[in-house]
């Protein structure tokens, strides 16, 4: 047991917390850095050379700052002394009344799951490509290439889920550091591939900056407010982390507390974020201006094939990282809610010790409910991404609300009831940011809407479109 632990602890058997101010930010970089940065320089491109790195700063700021109160939620009523929160529903029970309780169990939860079903296409959608280009390449542009279009998305989905359901086993992120390290590596390789790629496209221009300092036109004036609005969606998507800060800072060790480390790892985790996506959305407008394609990785001769089929490798390795990171506080959720509603059960109780080479201790405690519900749940999260290919544009639609909820909202008002801040001029700026972030979110929120609608009239059941 962890010398540093709390008598609550010990009593109440958690899990040993050792995590670092460099684990949490290995999580939160894994948790961030997503397939999104890939769609940036489209994002870039609708919103012009001056809004579109603004909007890549502002939206930082706001979540970098929406964290650190959040990180001071953690305990209660104190933030070094009180007692633990162990997930965000944990906190806003401890200061907000019931009813806003409900309300974020449900944007958490259908958010994180959101997530899953997202990553779940994404890393899909690249082992596809990676497919396609080795078999291009063998069969040449001729006649045998046409072979290359029947690509069997469903087989790799499969294959992408057996995956998780084996890496869903470990008990929590604390068992799976390592996992979120090479995740967070491999994020890093990929923004870095696509960077360079699109500053190499860029030179070979010239090095002329293609684009306008308005942004990409577009077919009519509403068209172009869509695209405006998805770009903004997908920029605020980029960023949101906050559904699983709770869970990331529960793994850290309790002294120096956990508040001060936490606000540490945000500052580094969404800084180098937020130089990664100011510089792939920017080289990549510069490269493509106007014709910018909504994943950067599918442009049309965009650099040596084996490179960009390294960047899509790179990219299905962070995702399977990254879904884990997403998936363990659904899992340990749903496992507490069945524990406490048959706490009878022998079925439901039952444990038996498996040795796991991987890991520090070696060995893992694996229960056999917890096995069922977990494959249960990753394959039900695999049948709905089968359904609805065109998911990414629903999963838009989710990060527009979950923004303002979960990054903003919750947290300020947690803040001023833990301060217990009174009407007054620090009250009413916090009021002010919370307001404007929520008119964005519903402003972004109709422009997703208007994309998921056409994505409806084209949309495939159980084929996967790239």
């Amino acid at each position: 047991m962890d010398k540093n632990a709390a008598p609550e602890d010990v009593e109440s058997g958690e899990h040993e917390r050792k995590g670092t101010v460099w684990t949490a930010t290995a999580h939160i970089v894994t948790a961030v850095i997503g397939s999104g940065v890939l769609a940036l320089a489209w994002s870039v491109a609708q919103l012009g050379w001056v809004a579109g790195p603004l909007a890549l700063a502002g939206f930082a700021c706001v979540t970098y700052y929406t964290s650190t109160l959040l990180a001071n939620a953690y305990r209660a009523p104190h933030p070094v002394t009180g007692t633990r929160n162990r997930t965000y529903m944990d906190a806003v029970r401890s200061y907000l009344s019931p009813r806003e309780v409900f309300m974020c169990g449900i944007a958490q939860y259908v958010n994180l799951w959101g997530t899953m079903v997202g990553y779940t296409i994404t890393a899909t959608i690249s082992m596809v490509a990676i497919r396609r280009s080795d078999c291009f390449h063998r069969n040449g542009a001729g006649g045998g290439a046409g072979a290359c279009e029947n690509t069997s998305a469903t087989v790799l989905m499969l294959a992408f889920s057996i995956v998780q359901v084996v890496l869903s086993q470990f008990p929590g992120l604390e068992h799976i550091t390592w996992l979120s390290v090479v995740a967070a590596v491999m994020s890093f390789a990929y923004s870095f591939i696509s960077l360079g790629l699109s500053v190499a496209e860029w030179v070979s221009h010239g090095g002329h900056l293609s684009g306008e300092i308005q942004g990409a036109t577009a077919a009519s004036s509403s068209k172009k407010l869509w695209n405006v609005l998805l770009a903004l969606g997908n920029i605020a998507f980029a960023y949101t982390f906050a559904e699983v800060l709770i869970e990331i800072q529960d793994t850290l060790k309790p002294s120096p507390p956990e508040n001060k480390t936490m606000k540490k790892a945000a500052m580094y985790g969404i800084g180098a974020t937020t130089i990664f996506y100011i510089s792939v959305g920017c080289a990549g407008y510069a490269a493509f201006g106007s014709d910018a394609p909504g994943n950067i990785l599918t442009a049309s001769g965009f650099g040596p094939f084996w490179l960009v089929d390294i960047a899509n490798m790179c990219l299905i390795l962070h995702l399977i990282g990254a879904y884990q990171v997403y998936a363990q506080p659904i899992f340990a959720t749903m496992e507490r809610w069945i524990s406490s509603r048959w706490p009878e059960a022998k079925f439901i109780h039952s444990a038996y010790t498996v040795s796991v080479p991987l890991i520090q201790r070696g060995s893992v405690t694996v229960a056999p409910y917890k096995l069922v519900l977990r494959t249960v749940i990753v394959v039900a999260t695999t049948v709905v991404a089968m359904m609805i290919p065109f998911f990414n544009a629903v999963l838009g639609l989710l990060g527009a609300f979950s923004f303002w909820p979960l990054t903003v909202y919750f947290p300020i008002s947690m803040h001023i009831a833990q301060e217990k801040i009174t009407r007054g001029r620090r009250w009413y700026l916090l009021q002010g940011l919370s307001m404007a972030c929520l008119m964005i979110s519903v402003a972004v929120g109709i422009g997703s809407v208007t994309d998921i609608v056409d994505s409806l009239k084209a949309a495939t059941p159980f084929k996967t479109v790239s």
